[in-house]
């Protein structure tokens, strides 16, 4: 990689790269005073090149591209150094000349696709614009060019939908979008900043073969912007490692993944899970976890089985239920039911993690909320530490919410942001009335120890502290009520890589050292194999197949199963250019007419507890 000059060579001649950056600063003004957090980046981006800048939230990835479009705040932010796209130096630019560079020359994906398009206005007209104000053209000429474009990021009836709004899409196909708009005017660079981050992980392959075929048939080149090195090994040439604001270590993809040298950057890839790895493997494994500063693996205690067997299930599930009435017209009658869980039976020991997976809309997180009541079920049983949960009142309802608890996704959601962390961790002990508030706060300090954090962390807010240890709290405050089972809704999906090791290992640690059980919610197949026992796969809204983790995983038979494990990025760069022609389908809605009768599944054993629904 050149640090400095305007031409690099490839294939015995000089190539003047599409993108050079030199010596990229960029500062904020916090209380009057700069404070620098990008330091000296340079790299070059060559015709038709993908490279990928990776981190963890705060190493200044997404500042660096922020820097490179001049998205940032004037007055409070302040850019240093050069940028070159195709020789023409930016930061020096106009604002006016800066406006008709963005968008033609230099297009943006962004991480939240609903936050980047206008609610009030058709999807077709918000493109169309794209094309208005960088190209001269007719409307009857940019509604064609549009639909052009809708279809080719694989938007199924593109001509129909130019008139619809952002609700109407789902989270991948907004993304799609997105990226549609982006290539309007043609740009030379794209630059994609976490564009498959929020999306399910057979969304996320759909989209990362989009933008491969999209640079082969447009000659792009891609400045790609993620924490997943799964990723990064699927679509990146080159890659740059950025920690803190620095660029700690660039290359060949392969030579990073094969022969780091940085300490961060060999922590980044011990913490990726990799399909596969666990084998006939019966019980859980902790994720390995290497010493930012010095590169070597810490130690790891053994996993020892927990699982309860030949005793009574924690938590019995039979026949479970959950659908929402849709009322429409002007006398608001029901039209039609959501049916979000159709049918589910499982059952869950002490000591044992039971994973639900599936696409986000299959009813995992609405079966994790059903067996807790925080939404009723239609219909079902439920038998919950000896509670028959659908028949309890109020209060006996209060007193069974003792033995399950939920860890929640975005664990700033879940805290109050007014109230600091000790008094939301000694909240349930309190409202309970399980002793005194010494007795509340001495154990809430007992706790904080256990997760990994101070007794003198109680003191501070929840915006003092980082993701990781937000959701720590989150799960110290789950344990108060010392529950026997733990709902764990997607509670480490928004977390960096190495950062979701450590909240994994930690929920083992606790599973061995409290004989906790885990209904654990999740997207992510990789770490879904890590962490689990058992593995239930859920498809709108019925479980069609479910098992101990190793026959799942090592022998899956229903078609679902399979494509969400073909769909989990595999963390080697010799795969880069292998696409995987995945289906562009939107799933299924489950939504159905009110007399509708759901037909009567039949399932078969493939094995000793490994059962899978009959097509």
């Amino acid at each position: 990689m050149l640090l400095s000059g305007t031409s690099m060579e490839q294939g015995g001649g000089s190539v003047t790269p599409v993108l050079s950056v030199r010596n990229l600063s960029t500062s904020f003004r916090v209380n009057d005073e700069w404070r620098t957090v990008v330091r000296n980046i340079s790299f070059d981006v060559a015709p038709r090149e993908t490279v990928a800048i990776v981190g963890e939230s705060g190493s200044g990835k997404s500042v660096t591209s922020l820097s490179i479009m001049r998205l940032l705040p004037k007055n409070s932010s302040r850019i240093e150094g050069q940028v070159f796209l195709n020789g023409r130096e930016l930061l020096s630019l106009q604002e006016e000349q800066m406006r008709r560079v963005r968008g033609k020359d230099i297009s943006m994906i962004f991480q939240e696709p609903m936050t980047s398009l206008n609610p009030i206005f058709p999807i077709g007209k918000q493109i169309a614009e794209a094309l208005t104000v960088h190209t001269d053209i007719s409307n009857a000429d940019a509604k064609k060019e549009v639909i052009r474009l809708l279809e080719k990021v694989r938007i199924p009836n593109a001509s129909s939908r130019f008139d619809e709004y952002p609700h109407q899409f789902s989270g991948g196909m907004r993304q799609r979008v997105m990226i549609a708009m982006a290539l309007a005017a043609r740009p030379k660079l794209l630059i994609a900043d976490e564009p498959t981050t929020a999306l399910d992980v057979t969304i996320q392959g759909q989209i990362l073969d989009l933008i491969k075929v999209l640079q082969e048939e447009e000659g792009m080149s891609v400045l790609f912007i993620t924490h997943d090195m799964g990723v990064v090994a699927e679509v990146a040439d080159r890659t740059i490692v950025m920690y803190r604001g620095d660029a700690v270590e660039t290359g060949e993809t392969g030579d990073i993944f094969h022969r780091g040298q940085h300490p961060y950057t060999r922590a980044l890839l011990s913490a990726v899970p990799r399909l596969g790895s666990m084998g006939e493997r019966k019980l859980p494994l902790r994720f390995p976890i290497v010493d930012i500063k010095t590169g070597e693996q810490m130690p790891l205690a053994d996993v020892t089985d927990t699982v309860g067997k030949g005793k009574t299930p924690i938590l019995d599930v039979k026949d479970l239920t959950t659908r929402f009435d849709i009322h429409s017209g002007l006398f608001g009658r029901k039209s039609g039911a959501v049916h979000a869980v159709e049918k589910v039976s499982f059952d869950l020991f002490p000591g044992e993690t039971l994973s639900l997976v599936g696409e986000s809309g299959c009813g995992k997180s609405t079966t994790g909320r059903s067996v807790t009541r925080l939404i009723t079920p239609t219909s079902g049983e439920v038998t919950l530490d000896g509670y028959e949960v659908m028949k309890l009142d109020q209060p006996t309802l209060r007193q069974m919410r003792r033995s399950i608890q939920m860890v929640f996704q975005d664990p700033f959601a879940s805290l109050n942001p007014r109230m600091s962390v000790g008094s939301a961790v000694m909240e349930p002990y309190v409202e309970h009335s399980l002793g005194t508030k010494q007795q509340a706060r001495d154990k809430a300090a007992s706790l904080m120890e256990k997760v990994g954090l101070s007794a003198d962390m109680m003191k501070r807010f929840p915006h003092e502290f980082s993701g990781g240890q937000r959701q720590r709290i989150a799960i110290a405050r789950a344990l108060m009520l010392d529950p026997k089972i733990i709902v764990a809704d997607e509670a480490v999906s928004a977390l960096d890589v190495s950062i979701k090791a450590q909240v994994c290992n930690l929920l083992l640690d606790l599973q061995q050292s409290l004989n906790l059980a885990f209904l654990f919610i999740s997207h992510d197949m990789a770490v879904v194999e890590r962490v689990s026992h058992r593995v239930a796969v859920m498809y709108l809204g019925e479980i069609v197949e479910i098992g101990p983790r190793a026959a799942v995983f090592e022998n899956p038979q229903h078609p679902y199963t399979k494509k969400l494990m073909s769909a989990v990025p595999v963390p080697d760069p010799s795969r880069r250019r292998i696409k995987r022609n995945m289906s562009t389908d939107e799933i299924k809605s489950p939504i159905r007419p009110v007399n509708y009768v759901p037909p009567k599944r039949e399932y078969r054993e493939v094995s000793a507890g490994h059962v899978v629904q009959v097509a």
